[in-house]
């Protein structure tokens, strides 16, 4: 899909169509020639996961949306495949396609928005729209016929599926298990405080100090059924099916050159979401190494690379630094009854009212003002 930018143009590769790739390719694709390469050919956002397994159609309406739909995409010459690698001083990115062919694209400037790897509920496989959602639709049956569920992972993803699957599925037994005495560690401790009452009340039932004994290499990558081993000392526990949220992130960083990765393979950036000794090379989402939690895609990262991919290219201009808060931030549990809580990077907490989620949180907001326009489903 999509034409290209304008003739004669700078070049730029967007490598990842995550949330954060999305909206630098579609902010930059006025005025640039923008090559985007993501696995799959639709936008799987890694926000709001919990409703993603508690309820996977509403998940579908704002969170699965294929690329086509996106009208600054259009100018955007997308490749379906995977980056197989980077030749940094020839500026050009190798690609296998999706069909097994294999083609390059040269750039100017690359910005890397590859995202993690993190279990079952974020990978990097190519994969098609059916096969999405032959995905999606197998973890929600898996769910839907238990009537015990444990979540192992106190962070946002193991809070929002517990907190969520205790109150849309209230005959099932929701269990959530976290290594600290409260969930959601890197959240303001008002936040967190605030998170535990929620989940008491709708059901949840916490418990504190457990650490799994995962099996040697297993990352969370499915559902399991078998009881859950403690390395805290625990007897083990039985559940009908298991979501691993452990963190077990792994950095889609294997096609990168070793010179601009850190030790755990995430990408060395500067405040200005530059690759450290490459000025043309940009990083920015959970790939990229900008402070203890990675929060660049939660925190205008994008806004940050465009602006600066601009100054690059100009050569010209002043930089804008991106500067992270000290505590996580946002609505952990999604979309409820009542609206839409977003808990700030000070404790305190909003709440969008539910009349106004869809109309103009997503529509306005979100599809128009962030992404510049998104088709309805139905507009081919």
């Amino acid at each position: 899909m999509g034409t290209g930018g304008p003739t004669g143009a700078k070049r730029v590769v967007v490598a990842g169509l995550g949330d954060t790739g999305v909206l630098v390719a579609a902010n930059l694709s006025r005025r640039l020639e923008v090559t985007a390469v993501g696995t799959r050919p639709a936008l799987v956002s890694g926000q709001e996961l919990g409703n993603r397994v508690a309820d996977p159609d509403g998940w579908r309406r704002n969170y699965l949306l294929p690329l086509r739909r996106f009208r600054r995409l259009d100018r955007v010459r997308v490749l379906h495949g995977r980056i197989t690698a980077v030749d940094l001083p020839a500026q050009e990115v190798a690609v296998e396609l999706a069909d097994g062919t294999a083609t390059t694209a040269p750039y100017d400037v690359l910005v890397i928005a590859t995202g993690v790897t993190n279990g079952f509920w974020r990978n990097d496989q190519v994969e098609d729209l059916a096969g999405v959602e032959a995905g999606l639709d197998r973890v929600a049956a898996q769910v839907d016929a238990a009537a015990t569920v444990a979540v192992v992972g106190g962070g946002a993803t193991g809070v929002s599926a517990a907190y969520n699957l205790a109150r849309r599925h209230p005959d099932k037994a929701v269990h959530l298990f976290f290594a600290q005495d409260e969930p959601l560690p890197d959240y303001h401790p008002d936040a967190r405080r605030r998170l535990s009452r929620h989940l008491e009340k709708v059901g949840v039932h916490l418990h504190p100090r457990h650490r799994a004994a995962l099996p040697e290499g297993f990352a969370g990558a499915d559902l399991t059924s078998d009881p859950v081993e403690w390395s805290t000392g625990q007897p083990p526990f039985a559940a009908d099916v298991v979501l691993w949220a452990v963190g077990k992130v792994r950095p889609n960083t294997g096609f990168l050159p070793a010179e601009i990765l850190d030790e755990h393979g995430f990408v060395r950036v500067d405040e200005h979401l530059q690759v450290v000794g490459h000025p043309e090379v940009f990083a920015v989402g959970d790939v990229a190494a900008t402070d203890p939690n990675r929060s660049s895609a939660r925190n205008w990262g994008y806004r940050v690379v465009t602006h600066n991919v601009g100054v690059a290219l100009k050569g010209a201009g002043n930089q804008k630094a991106f500067s992270p808060p000290r505590y996580r931030w946002g609505s952990i549990t999604g979309i409820q009854d009542d609206g839409l809580t977003v808990f700030q990077p000070n404790g305190k907490a909003f709440r969008v009212p539910r009349w106004a989620v869809q109309p103009l949180l997503f529509r306005f907001f979100t599809q128009v003002l962030l992404y510049r326009g998104v088709r309805p489903d139905a507009d081919p």
